[in-house]
């Protein structure tokens, strides 16, 4: 969307990125692999977005297509998004009423589901909009919309979520209003290519980490991680657990995030009662913080998550099902799961439901269990995280 070159490190080069590459190429912007890691991204400035040639598949990328869809409708141009199996079953609704709301048509499959075609004039209707409940991708798409509309776009959120998006629009020289939970932008605004390091995920970095603390003798390093406060939530909960963990050589990082190393010792954890009020900065390590509370002395009661039932999958449902298949005492509930930890049994077969946090963290419970966990199905790890079974086989793991 910005004027001039962006250039980019560190990025991780998942299917799901590479899906909103082309998704951004097919829009007009001139998006180039340099290196590993490596992008330089030509905007397309004030010529703006154009409609695409044919239709868009994000793949299984979520986050790709709501915030892709929000940037789109700041633009006069009609586009057409889909995606794989999954993602046409996750709801859009969410993103698509707010963006109605500002001028946009869109036409959806019943449920606000993909296949979804947006038709924007470019000329949209700044909004005051509280979503009916917190999220970072609500909130993302409706501020990259507000880039398009004339005056002031505000979000009034339930609960603070993940704010890389206003880093972001920071960096590219976006002037970006937060108090407490309410964002604000001024538009019509311009952005300017920048330069940006991408800190490691979060979310990817929890499967090493807890893979750490739970196998006896291990000592493991991840490093760069991002640290952005609305990212740690994980490492609180462990913390709480009991577990072994430090973070050196804090830094910050082009494009305004703050990084460090995480350290991960071997841990004798003990269940804790998780505060709901952690769920959003948390959302998607549940399923690995379910494994970690598989091997803890005690009960690990998680309540407040019902929006984990409409992820890749069902990831309550999945989560239950992949530990009970491998002998762990676990409760499901509506909005949450209790876990009581002790034994590993093992010897089932996880059921990914093609979601890849479901098969890493079963990956991941195999190496603590006594008869190893298959799982049915891995090659939807490279959605976002093409390099998990290099890093785990680095890092000792036995995966087959």
């Amino acid at each position: 969307m910005a004027s001039g070159r962006t250039t980019v490190t560190g990025l991780l080069e998942g299917d799901d990125i590479l899906a909103t590459a082309g998704a951004m190429r097919a829009l007009g912007a001139t998006v180039t692999r340099t290196d590993e890691g490596g992008w330089t991204i030509d905007g397309v400035g004030t010529a703006g977005l154009r409609s695409p040639d044919s239709i868009i598949d994000c793949g299984n990328a979520g986050t790709g297509v709501r915030l892709i869809m929000g940037a789109a409708s700041a633009y006069g141009l009609e586009a057409t998004f889909t995606g794989d199996d999954s993602l046409r079953s996750r709801p859009m609704n969410r993103v698509l009423d707010p963006l109605r709301q500002m001028g946009v048509q869109a036409e959806a499959q019943d449920g606000g589901r993909l296949p979804c075609t947006i038709r924007s004039t470019g000329k949209l209707t700044a909004i005051d909009y509280a979503p009916p409940k917190a999220s970072a991708q609500v909130k993302s798409c409706v501020m990259l919309a507000g880039l398009g509309a004339k005056g002031r776009t505000t979000v009034r959120e339930l609960h603070p979520t993940r704010d890389h998006t206003e880093t972001m629009l920071r960096a590219f020289g976006v002037l970006v209003h937060c108090e407490g939970t309410e964002v604000s932008i001024d538009g019509p605004a311009t952005l300017s290519g920048t330069h940006i390091d991408v800190p490691g995920d979060p979310s990817s970095a929890a499967f090493a980490i807890v893979a750490g603390l739970i196998v006896p003798g291990s000592d493991v390093v991840v490093e760069g991680v991002m640290m952005n406060a609305r990212r740690t939530a994980l490492y609180d909960a462990l913390l709480q657990m009991g577990a072994d963990i430090t973070f050196e050589d804090a830094r910050e990082v082009g494009g305004g995030e703050r990084v460090a190393n995480i350290r991960a010792r071997y841990s004798r954890l003990t269940g804790i009662v998780v505060d709901p009020a952690r769920a959003a900065d948390m959302i998607d390590e549940y399923p690995i913080l379910a494994v970690a509370a598989a091997v803890a002395k005690g009960d690990t009661v998680m309540n407040g998550i019902h929006e984990l039932r409409v992820k890749e999958s069902d990831r309550i449902a999945a989560t239950v099902a992949l530990l009970r298949g491998n002998g762990v005492q676990v409760e499901e509930r509506e909005d949450g799961l209790t876990v009581t930890g002790g034994r590993v049994p093992g010897g089932g077969t996880v059921q990914t439901h093609h979601d890849h946090r479901i098969a890493m963290s079963g990956l991941v419970l195999g190496l603590v269990s006594e008869q190893g966990v298959r799982v049915d199905d891995a090659s939807m790890i490279a959605t976002s995280y093409p390099d998990f079974f290099d890093h785990m086989r680095t890092l000792g793991a036995d995966m087959g």
